[in-house]
């Protein structure tokens, strides 16, 4: 295609660098300081609320732990409560049996062997019933501020389709994700990707030819993006 100033150049894919310098200012543009989604007052809370929110929505959490935490709110009242009722409450948030056990033996373990304090730990936090490395993640860098990088599906499906990470697994993608970006952005970008992710480039929303990100990204995608799921 020509016009009167000679042939129109298609556009470029952004080259990697250029992909990085570009999601980070258009993430912090749209989030400049994302909020936490999971409601919580203390790091048990939410810890707890990390725990349950696994293969479950943030907007089910929310909605569930209000009477979780009439019930105990701190690990102490929390040991002291039955598996049963922990579950009766947090049916809604799926896996109940499995997640009602965690909660109630993580609590007596961070009485018995913390004095009733979320450690401030990855390895320690790990050790923990139903806490996993996401899990952990979340908790160091929401309740700790300290930089982590958690990373679930959602957040390993944009990586794919913005060409950070050709990682068979969420290990690698939080690998490759911790090297390209500064390490003072980590935590806020965790929240920034998972928000754009659920408002722009949803698993079903865009296929790595719709949102803005990719788009700019990628301007001569012609195929829909391939994700490596994890």
């Amino acid at each position: 295609m020509t016009t009167a100033e000679g042939p129109i150049q298609p556009a470029k894919n952004l080259t990697k660098p250029e992909r990085v310098a570009y999601i980070l200012g258009k993430l912090q543009s749209l989030y400049p300081e994302p909020p936490i989604p999971l409601d919580h007052k203390d790091p048990y809370t939410l810890l707890v609320a990390v725990l349950l929110s696994a293969q479950c929505t943030d907007e089910r959490v929310n909605q569930v732990t209000p009477a979780l935490w009439q019930l105990a709110d701190n690990p102490w009242d929390m040991a002291k409560q039955s598996v049963e009722d922990i579950q009766a409450i947090i049916r809604p948030c799926g896996l109940s049996p499995q997640k009602s056990k965690a909660i109630a033996k993580l609590s007596q373990i961070l009485v018995e062997e913390y004095d009733g304090v979320v450690p401030n730990d990855m390895e320690a936090l790990e050790t923990l019933p139903g806490v996993g490395h996401k899990t952990a993640g979340v908790v160091m860098a929401q309740a700790f501020d300290v930089p982590a990088f958690p990373v679930d599906t959602h957040i390993h499906r944009l990586a794919q389709r913005w060409g950070l990470t050709n990682g068979k697994n969420v290990a690698q993608t939080e690998k490759d994700l911790k090297r390209l970006f500064p390490k003072e952005c980590w935590n806020a970008l965790h929240l920034q990707i998972i928000y754009y992710g659920r408002e722009y480039c949803s698993a079903r929303g865009c296929d790595g030819r719709v949102c803005e990100i990719c788009t700019t990204c990628y301007p001569n995608r012609k195929h829909p993006k391939k994700v490596l799921k994890p």
